[in-house]
């Protein structure tokens, strides 16, 4: 791999950019800084400034106008410790390369720095071979001018074709790594796909949701298994899948990868084989962590994402988790319990109403109503084997 991984490794104070403009109003352009913040710690790196600005669109030669590049300049000049500029939206090649001119240091957009943390989160063959997919494309269309004698990846001398500039060259070796990495995914998705048909006639039901709402905890919990969980973003790349039996009844449960808002659409292609969990289940679980400021936009991105998958009609619970961390953020001791009540009870009745009745609100870790979430998806899981394989009595009782 091209010497491009652990963006931040030995970077460790970062500046976030944001840009306020027709599509984003400055309430979003926060609440985006805010998780870009969250992603940029969960690669290692402490955010200790932000900086915005108002434009109609993005500048194309340096994203942000040049009076507050210039303060962002000085900034650093009079920190002098910070060395990695973070901005919220994607940059080309030249933007890129504009920007650390000016400002001196190593600069990254939103996309690079989740690649960045996929590649130091993924453990399979098959999720390396993903990630690294995903990289060389981000690479591709950015090459100029940022990578260096990229040729002696390709077999040094002898490389480079009659006539061929360096960057040519480096356009196709890229190309050639694409290629070749496609290949092997295809061959990684093969097997997976094996893997999935060899697990007989079980209901399959996929954990969902926007990235780290609990997901893993729930799945630690309904499946009585050890699956890694943590508070940063994407603890979870492969797919973790367990056998669950509810009251004599199995069925397959598998933990998926988080979704979040301007996901790199390399990456969405990427990890396809992935999604395939998600397009393959007969039962969605859609994890919404309510205790969070933005829980609506989150649970409207992820059943945006669904819609795109193609699986919006498939039988979906929205388990609204943290409900614990909700109460305690919502409501101070002072509160007469039958107004809290009151409140809480509103908030499940429109809830209810939206999800048709197919929502359940719970506490993973404190396992609040985990018992009426079983029952939930026992029903639902019986009424599947009923129609589906009306032989097979013994799945129903």
């Amino acid at each position: 791999m091209i010497e491009k991984k652990q963006i931040i490794k030995r970077r460790r104070k970062a500046v976030l950019v944001g840009l306020i403009h027709k599509e984003q109003t400055e309430h979003q352009v926060n609440e985006y800084l805010d998780e870009l913040a969250f992603l940029a710690e969960t690669a290692g790196a402490i955010t200790v400034k932000r900086f915005t600005q108002k434009l109609p669109h993005p500048d194309s030669k340096t994203f942000v106008g040049k009076g507050k590049l210039e303060q962002i300049k000085q900034y650093l000049i009079l920190q002098g410790d910070i060395n990695i500029v973070i901005f919220d939206d994607e940059l080309t090649g030249s933007q890129i390369i504009n920007i650390e001119k000016e400002l001196g240091v190593k600069t990254i957009d939103r996309s690079d720095l989740i690649l960045d943390i996929f590649a130091r989160r993924a453990q399979t063959a098959q999720a390396k071979t993903q990630v690294e997919l995903a990289q060389y494309q981000y690479i591709l269309p950015r090459l100029k001018g940022m990578w260096k004698h990229l040729e002696r990846q390709g077999g040094g001398v002898g490389t480079r074709g009659p006539g061929e500039t360096e960057i040519e060259t480096d356009r196709r070796i890229v190309k050639d790594k694409i290629s070749l990495l496609r290949k092997r995914l295809a061959e990684i998705d093969k097997q997976a796909f094996t893997q999935r048909k060899d697990r007989g006639e079980f209901i399959r039901v996929a954990l969902v949701g926007y990235t780290n709402v609990g997901k893993s905890t729930l799945m630690n919990l309904l499946s009585k298994s050890e699956v890694f969980a943590e508070n940063k973003l994407f603890a979870t790349l492969d797919t973790t899948t367990r056998k669950v039996v509810f009251e004599q009844t199995p069925f397959l449960l598998s933990d998926t990868v988080g979704f979040i808002r301007k996901l790199p659409h390399h990456l969405v292609e990427s990890f396809k084989s992935t999604l395939d969990e998600v397009r393959e289940a007969d039962i969605l679980l859609h994890v919404v962590d309510i205790s969070h400021g933005q829980y609506e936009e989150q649970l409207a991105v992820v059943n945006k994402t669904l819609a795109e998958l193609g699986t919006a009609e498939k039988p979906t619970v929205t388990i609204f988790n943290k409900m614990d961390k909700y109460i305690a953020q919502t409501f101070d001791k002072w509160l007469e319990e039958d107004v809290k009540e009151s409140i809480i009870n509103d908030l499940k009745q429109r809830w209810q109403t939206e999800t048709k009745g197919n929502c359940v609100f719970v506490s993973a870790t404190e396992k609040t109503n985990v018992d009426v979430l079983r029952q939930t998806i026992l029903n639902i899981v019986r009424d599947i084997y009923q129609i589906r394989y009306p032989y097979r009595a013994e799945f129903f009782y």
